[in-house]
């Protein structure tokens, strides 16, 4: 069965390391997504100094894709030497993920009289007609204080499409929570607030190891599953 998810990927505790972080995390879920044959889609993107992202969102759509890759939602602690460090101290960064179902606009209805539109020109790539216009676009659902942007897209419209499947995503979330009555404890568990202490899993380079807090499971061989092999991982919470 085909699905879409929508995944979220933020710097933590860090700085310029954690968006480098966040944009090796956005590589391997992409390469992985190749190598499953699955389509991906970037949604919105806010990058950093250092070809990094302080924050990347974009959606997979494959098969059982949800169940395959919903554990990766938490947070994931780095420890390497930066490339900007001169005194070969190890540094320790965090980015954090957050996986969410794609639904359908007959799922979640949202009115259009409690959303807020705001444009704006777009900070990133993608030419003169980008840069120069106000393509970029932020969403704001005033019952929830949800806000969500998108800037990746050519023209406004394609960015608005994208912005509404993110806050669509964010709504149906809250609504399941809400018959849980947790009310925005499942995204705060997903999400936390990227601080080093709340990790799900570790990625060592110095000792080329990759720890999973939660199973107690560790690999090696980190630069290849940075390269989007992942299977040894996900079997491990799918068995």
């Amino acid at each position: 069965m085909n699905q879409s998810v929508i995944i979220e990927i933020r710097a933590g505790a860090g700085g310029n390391e954690a968006a480098l972080f966040a944009a090796d995390l956005y590589r391997m879920y992409t390469r992985f997504a190749e190598k499953q044959s699955w389509k991906t889609k970037l949604l919105s993107s806010s990058k950093s100094e250092f070809k990094g992202f302080k924050e990347v969102v974009f959606q997979i759509n494959g098969e059982d894709v949800y169940n395959k890759i919903k554990q990766e939602a938490g947070v994931h602690r780095v420890q390497r030497i930066p490339e900007t460090e001169k005194s070969g101290r190890i540094h320790t960064s965090t980015a954090s993920i957050a996986v969410l179902p794609q639904v359908q606009s007959k799922e979640v209805e949202i009115r259009l009289d409690d959303i807020r539109t705001d444009t704006f020109r777009a900070s990133g790539p993608g030419g003169q007609n980008v840069n120069m216009r106000s393509t970029a676009v932020r969403l704001t659902h005033i019952p929830t204080g949800i806000v969500v942007n998108s800037q990746d897209e050519r023209n406004q419209g394609a960015n608005r499409e994208n912005a509404m499947n993110i806050l669509r995503s964010k709504i149906y979330l809250l609504k399941m929570e809400k018959q849980r009555q947790k009310l925005g404890q499942e995204r705060k568990d997903q999400i936390g607030n990227a601080d080093r202490s709340e990790k799900i899993r570790t990625y060592n380079f110095p000792q080329d190891r990759i720890t999973d807090h939660r199973i107690n499971k560790k690999w090696h061989n980190i630069e290849k599953i940075l390269d989007g092999n992942l299977n040894l991982i996900i079997k491990k919470f799918n068995n």
